[in-house]
């Protein structure tokens, strides 16, 4: 396996810097997720890995190894691609295969390597299909048993469950994450989705324009996001934003005055839905809307201090819309962040409303 380094990577494309100053170390075996949305640059970051496109600045290394001119072939790197890019004219067993043509192996162990792949995966049923006779989901596998069928001491993931229905990539998040333990290959999966990052990953480096904006465990990532952007990116429902001014000690959104230690200035709070509650007592409002969930539904409620989401388990509404409500929380669950510098002010704490 590989202990894989960025040492100050760049990428740029003409005039447009996609990757900028790339510093990271992801361990051997550990499943890292590059986190960010569209344009941010963690594709990039795993095209380099896999030899596709050379960084325009910087190193990087595997083991220690700087790697930056070294073919794709000759990297030892499995890759699974977002449209699979099985090859139609070929068999599920042709299509595994493929990857060992580069080395020299006796085909017959070139297939027994092929069935202990296929197995890993459970297509080992499937090999005298094509693509086309495959679900999108047995597609999905024999992509990763193409990638694992190298031994590589890297696995790298381009949105690898992005074109599967949300049944299949519950099943697949389970299974891609028990075969990387068993087989304690270094891997390292891009996605835009946050939850298939927070349930998969040992750790998330979240990514924005061209850069690292956080790096955490996803309980670090969700507990103390370190900027108003990266509170918004991680969670869903989406994190509740209420805009104040803090000042002679409390902080104050509208009508609604909130106890509040701190420097003065512009400040935004920012609370989950799911730690936000009904009660007798706290910020008063009125139901908007439901939208149930199942096992929960979510509220839109319209307060002074804006509009609310608030999400309560049970698949029974408690409340209909229209009917006048007050919300409460509690002061460990809140964030409070500077409204200039977008960033986390760490030691800030806010009350229930006053």
């Amino acid at each position: 396996m590989a202990r894989v380094e960025f040492h100050h990577v760049g990428k740029r494309f003409g005039d447009v810097e996609t990757v900028r100053d790339m510093n990271l170390t992801i361990e051997d075996g550990e499943l890292v997720v590059l986190l960010g949305p569209s344009g941010c640059g963690k594709s990039t970051c795993l095209f380099m890995l896999a030899g596709i496109y050379l960084p325009s600045g910087g190193e990087l290394l595997f083991d220690g190894r700087v790697v930056n001119e070294v073919e794709a072939k000759d990297r030892n790197v499995g890759i699974v691609f977002q449209s699979y890019a099985l090859y139609p004219h070929m068999t599920v067993r042709d299509n595994i295969l493929f990857p060992l043509r580069f080395k020299r192996m006796a085909r017959e162990a070139a297939l027994r390597r092929v069935s202990a792949a296929a197995s890993l995966v459970q297509v080992e049923d499937l090999l005298n299909r094509r693509p086309s006779e495959l679900s999108g989901g047995q597609q999905q596998r024999v992509a990763l048993a193409r990638a694992l069928v190298k031994e590589p001491q890297l696995l790298l993931l381009d949105e690898p469950l992005s074109n599967l229905d949300a049944t299949l990539r519950l099943t697949m998040r389970s299974e891609i994450k028990a075969l990387q333990r068993k087989l304690r290959v270094t891997t390292i999966l891009v996605t835009h989705d946050q939850i298939e990052a927070t349930t998969m990953a040992d750790r998330i480096i979240c990514m924005r324009a061209g850069r690292i904006e956080q790096t955490g465990t996803p309980d670090e990532l969700y507990r103390e996001p370190q900027s108003l952007f990266l509170a918004g990116f991680i969670g869903s429902p989406p994190i509740n934003l209420i805009r104040g001014e803090a000042r002679d000690g409390v902080m104050c959104a509208g009508s609604v005055v909130f106890p509040f230690e701190g420097a003065p200035g512009a400040v935004t709070v920012g609370l989950r839905p799911e730690h936000l509650r009904f009660s007798g007592s706290g910020l008063s409002g009125r139901v908007a809307q439901l939208e149930p969930m199942g096992r929960e539904i979510l509220y839109v409620v319209d307060t002074d201090a804006g509009c609310l989401r608030v999400l309560e388990h049970g698949s029974v509404a408690a409340h209909a819309a229209g009917e006048a409500v007050r919300i409460g929380f509690s002061p460990d669950d809140s964030l409070v962040f500077d409204s200039a510098s977008q960033k986390l002010l760490a030691a800030a704490r806010v009350g229930p409303p006053a």
